[in-house]
């Protein structure tokens, strides 16, 4: 199974891609899109970032999708922005057939560090920790790498809870 999670962002959209074969995790790959269009040309800046997001789905191919929650902020501009860029990261993988998996910043960090509450610094090196030599765009794809690895975590457990049910009702 290929899992594409994304850490939406209208400045720095992170991406990244793994492969779930059993119980191990492979890097495929990761990045960030830039939006572009200025800081005063929202809509512009949306189109660059589907553009962008529409070539990643296009060109790694997966099979599931998962976006991180966004959290409210002190700034409601800030957030309504957020919350667009949020609405092109779940758009895109649904529009390519996905389905898609939202996830709060607080599960992401507990299925990956173990806290719920860890630092982006911790989240970052628990990533380069499950994959090895694999050369991470920044903060925000190690974001959205660790969003995709919660995702095909969820995704076994309900497979495996699936399974479970259906044994026991036979």
């Amino acid at each position: 199974m290929r899992v594409l999670g994304i850490d939406p962002g209208l400045r720095n959209l992170g991406w990244g891609v793994i492969e779930v074969e059993g119980s191990k995790l492979r890097h495929i790959a990761n990045g960030i899109c830039h939006s572009s269009g200025g800081d005063g040309d929202l809509a512009q800046r949306l189109v660059s970032l589907y553009t962008q997001l529409s070539a990643v789905v296009r060109d790694h191919a997966p099979d599931t999708a998962a976006v991180e929650h966004t959290f409210v902020n002190k700034d409601a501009v800030a957030t309504l922005k957020l919350g667009q860029a949020r609405g092109i990261a779940l758009l895109v993988p649904a529009q390519a057939g996905l389905t898609v998996g939202e996830y709060a910043p607080n599960a992401v960090k507990k299925t990956v560090v173990g806290v719920g509450h860890a630092a982006k610094q911790q989240v970052d090196h628990m990533i380069r920790l499950h994959f090895p030599g694999a050369v991470i765009a920044g903060p925000d794809a190690a974001d959205a790498l660790a969003i995709a690895i919660c995702h095909a975590y969820n995704c076994q457990s309900a497979g495996k809870l699936e399974a479970a049910l259906q044994r026991a009702s036979a």
